[in-house]
């Protein structure tokens, strides 16, 4: 078992910025990848970055390229989310995810075997 904890949540003006942290209980070895999800209010959670944890695989939906970085911390066996340039739409709740895949880039939402509880996020216009 693998217990994932997010912070770095809260609001913030369009324009700014968040950073996001997941902190999982224990790391691992082999292909195993770390990913964001969100889910905004009234729609189905959505994929939008990944990195595997030993290799230099990434991950963004398009929406989020070139604003959002995702990184990790192995000694603190942390992920983070940094997001700039933030948008009323980037408005959800925020949830981490670990999992091993295979050959497949990124994972599939159902190949990710631990979630953390979510974070929410809120973009004032």
């Amino acid at each position: 078992q693998v217990q994932l904890v997010e912070s770095g949540g809260g609001l913030a003006q369009a324009g700014g910025s968040l950073t996001l942290s997941c902190v999982a209980s224990r790391g691992t070895t082999g292909s195993y990848a770390m990913g964001w999800f969100r889910q905004a209010s009234g729609k189905e959670r959505e994929y939008v970055a990944a990195k595997s944890w030993t290799a230099s695989r990434v991950y963004y939906v398009d929406s989020v390229k070139g604003r959002f970085t995702i990184s990790r911390d192995a000694a603190k066996i942390t992920v983070y989310l940094q997001m700039n340039s933030l948008k009323p739409e980037d408005t959800a709740v925020y949830y981490c995810a670990a999992g091993s895949y295979g050959s497949r880039w990124p994972p599939r939402i159902d190949e990710y075997d631990y979630w953390g509880q979510g974070t929410q996020v809120t973009v004032s216009s």
